[in-house]
């Protein structure tokens, strides 16, 4: 009985080592790697760059007073359309008591020599009806009469002017009224009833009333990296992504990239401005933060193959041409390479339509 298990220690034994050196055997031996095949195919190509920025109206204009003074009324909200010379609020003038006073003056001064000139004229027009005076010296009363009731006239508005801000004579157009300078929608009105007003002068701005813009007329104004400015030209085409209306592409044209950059966080950029083509079935606002999708370059209908399968070796391209498919037998080829859009490489000599060429290597994973 001992003899048997000792017998049969034995052969384990030599299993065990006959096992181990074949499972070494197969360990030493170099694995075979296995390559996907792809195939020359046309394709159009694109090569794209992401600048980020706002959607604006191309012109925004801010209407200011014409005179200081306190907003009494305001006609129009935020989001209305107006047409030029559509009032959009009222001031009330508060009026400087200098002035006033001065004002109330030159009244009543051209009140006593309006007063005094009438008189003169109708003493001197029975003296020209009986002949006591000539015609000369009674057109002389008469020039000096109307010169004075026009002034009264002038003294009159001019306090109204101080006092009110209107005049008789013109106060359907009267400064106290804000209206609009141009036709569009209002974007702001930054004022309410109450608030302080002041007209723009060489010395201040002046107080916005309201911002009015054709929203019918917008642009991208955005910024790309110095990297790739060089490669924007004017009527360059582009597609806008708007984060509030994600699921809509609005097409664009570049008009205007920046002759200057401006460092932001160690990068040069430059300001770029795109007009876009306007939808019609979306309302789009002032602000919206949007992506434009520029096509820097495109090759359409030319042979490529993924970039993947290209060998760069200092300047010059390579491919692994399939020789044979089983066993996978592959043959080393210089190609010129041309447009890449980051997944597809253009070929611009060395292969054929429909050529088969080496991939990227089939990992195998086992189970567990």
């Amino acid at each position: 009985m001992k003899k048997v298990l000792k017998i049969s220690g034995l052969v384990l034994l030599g299993l065990l080592v006959i096992w181990t050196f074949i499972f070494l055997y197969k360990k030493s031996r170099p694995k075979v790697k296995t390559y996907q095949i792809e195939t020359v195919t046309k394709n159009n190509i694109e090569k794209r760059t992401v600048a980020t920025g706002k959607v604006q109206p191309r012109n925004e204009i801010l209407i200011k007073p014409q005179m200081s003074g306190i907003i009494s009324e305001i006609y129009k909200e935020a989001g209305e359309q107006v047409v030029a010379g559509d009032i959009i609020a009222k001031i009330q003038v508060i009026p400087d008591m200098v002035n006033l006073s001065s004002a109330e003056s030159r009244v009543e001064r051209a009140r006593l020599s309006a007063d005094q000139s009438r008189s003169n004229y109708e003493r001197d027009k029975k003296l020209f009806e009986t002949q006591v005076i000539s015609k000369e010296e009674f057109e002389k009363t008469q020039l000096q009469y109307r010169n004075d009731q026009e002034e009264l006239r002038a003294a009159t508005d001019n306090l109204s002017l101080v006092r009110t801000g209107i005049t008789q004579s013109s106060a359907k157009y009267s400064n106290t009224l804000v209206r609009a300078t141009v036709s569009g929608t209002i974007l702001d009105i930054p004022v309410k009833v109450g608030n302080s007003v002041i007209q723009s002068n060489n010395f201040n701005d002046g107080t916005t009333i309201a911002s009015v813009a054709d929203l019918n007329d917008m642009l991208f104004i955005g910024k790309i990296d110095e990297t790739e400015v060089g490669k924007l030209s004017a009527e360059m085409p582009m597609e806008i992504t708007i984060g509030a209306i994600q699921e809509r592409k609005i097409a664009a044209r570049l008009e205007y990239v920046s002759p200057k950059g401006v460092e932001e966080n160690g990068a040069i950029l430059f300001e770029m401005k795109a007009a876009m083509e306007m939808p019609t079935d979306v309302f789009i606002r002032a602000g919206y933060s949007a992506n434009a999708d520029i096509i820097l370059d495109r090759r359409d209908s030319v042979l490529s193959i993924p970039e993947s399968c290209i060998e760069f070796n200092n300047d010059t391209a390579f491919v692994y041409v399939v020789k044979n498919e089983k066993p996978q037998e592959f043959e080393r080829k210089q190609v010129k390479a041309g447009l890449s859009d980051g997944i597809n490489i253009e070929i611009l000599e060395g292969l054929k339509l429909n050529e088969k060429v080496r991939g990227n290597e089939i990992i195998e994973t086992t189970k567990k």
